[in-house]
């Protein structure tokens, strides 16, 4: 980089100004008094830590999107967090250790190697909730419907949310039998939802025609609460285990639209993002026009196991910056008082007993360029016989 363009941030690294910095802060505190106001208890984990530990029961792919460093003092690796959830389930298993239910919330930037999408950002300012210790389908409706209150919140409106549940992949898996390069490639169309390649491939596997039927139904399977029946007749050859994954599912489903009245459901089978790191129930959100989840979730059992202390663990999380910038928001109105610059008597006190309450004042600085107005204030303080007392600017 030359002398002349030292300003410049890396790319998908971005800085925020004003006034957009104090809203999206303004929107930071209010989501935080939300999450309090549901139980859930903020945490700021590092964002350092050992590499081990970043990197635990979250799979390559987070391996691959974290900065990685050498520790002057210990000479291990240290990573700089892509993600916050393994470090929340560390707090859980191995600093909180209750034997109750927690749950935890947090909001801090992470770093990733590479940007999700083309042209997107590398530094998210990730927003999450995690509820441990429960492993039933009301802790999954609890932040399901979290998550939709969050999004409520941020002003985001026609939410679609896809509901899945990577059991029932697993179980088709199971009564597949197929090798692993076929499973990799299974996946692979599915992701893509590409029906015509997943047919090309399979119909060159040795597996019986009813089981290719189901594979392929899988990619059908989405839409509205109508899917689920018509899934538990197309998936009935793949055994229980599924059958029982798609109750599962519909459970949660029921339970979350209690809890988030009209929630915006519906259920994609195929949905297979996180699939090595999920356990159970997944979601995410999505608006019209965004080809990309805004919001994503699930259910993540084992990512306690390797902090000595197994628990089922539930949870969701968005980048807050995201979610700001795809609402438009009008122009703040003014609201600050000018403070001329003036050594006589009572102003500094006044001051100091209106920022006290709540008040922006702003203090004139000798010789400085601009006014009142110019710096945004829509009142001054003015000395009338001998009193200060804070008059709103003249329009004119």
């Amino acid at each position: 980089m030359g002398k002349g363009n030292r300003w410049l941030l890396p790319e998908g690294i971005e800085e925020v100004l004003p006034p957009d910095a104090a809203r999206l802060d303004s929107l930071s505190r209010r989501m935080v008094d939300l999450f309090r106001s549901w139980g859930y208890e903020l945490v700021m984990p590092p964002l350092v830590e050992y590499l081990e530990s970043l990197l635990t029961g979250t799979g390559e792919d987070l391996d691959l999107q974290t900065f990685k460093v050498t520790d002057q003092l210990s000479g291990r690796m240290l990573g700089v967090r892509a993600d916050a959830t393994p470090q929340v389930a560390r707090i859980d298993a191995h600093r909180l250790r209750s034997e109750l239910p927690s749950r935890l919330c947090y909001l801090g930037t992470v770093l990733h190697t590479r940007p999700d999408v083309p042209g997107g950002t590398r530094a998210p300012l990730q927003l999450g909730a995690e509820l441990y210790g429960h492993g039933g389908r009301e802790s999954e409706a609890e932040i399901a419907a979290l998550m939709l209150r969050v999004l409520d919140l941020a002003g985001i409106n026609q939410v679609h949310v896809d509901l899945g549940h990577v059991g029932i992949y697993r179980g088709l898996l199971a009564a597949l039998q197929i090798t692993g390069d076929q499973e990799a490639t299974l996946f692979a169309s599915l992701q893509k939802k590409s029906a015509g390649e997943l047919r090309e491939e399979v119909e060159s596997w040795r597996i019986s025609p009813q089981s290719a039927e189901v594979l392929y139904s899988l990619i059908e399977l989405n839409g509205g609460p109508e899917v689920l029946g018509e899934a538990r007749r197309r998936l009935k050859p793949a055994g229980s285990a599924v059958l029982k994954c798609l109750d599962e599912l519909e459970r949660t489903a029921d339970l979350t639209a209690r809890l988030a009245r009209n929630a915006p459901l519906y259920f994609d089978l195929a949905e297979l993002r996180g699939y090595r790191y999920y356990t159970g129930l997944t979601f995410a959100a999505y608006v019209p026009g965004r080809g990309q989840g805004i919001a994503f979730g699930g259910r993540y059992d084992d990512i306690g196991a390797a902090f000595g202390r197994p628990r089922p663990a539930v949870g969701f999380s968005t980048d807050l910056r995201l979610l700001y910038g795809l609402v438009a928001r009008p122009a703040a109105p003014r609201n600050a008082i000018f403070a001329p610059a003036s050594e006589v008597p009572g102003l500094h006190e006044l001051v100091d007993s209106l920022r006290a309450d709540g008040e922006v004042v702003i203090a004139e600085l000798p010789g400085q360029h601009g006014g009142a107005s110019d710096l945004g204030c829509d009142r001054e303080l003015v000395l009338e016989r001998g009193r200060w007392t804070v008059k709103k600017l003249n329009s004119t």
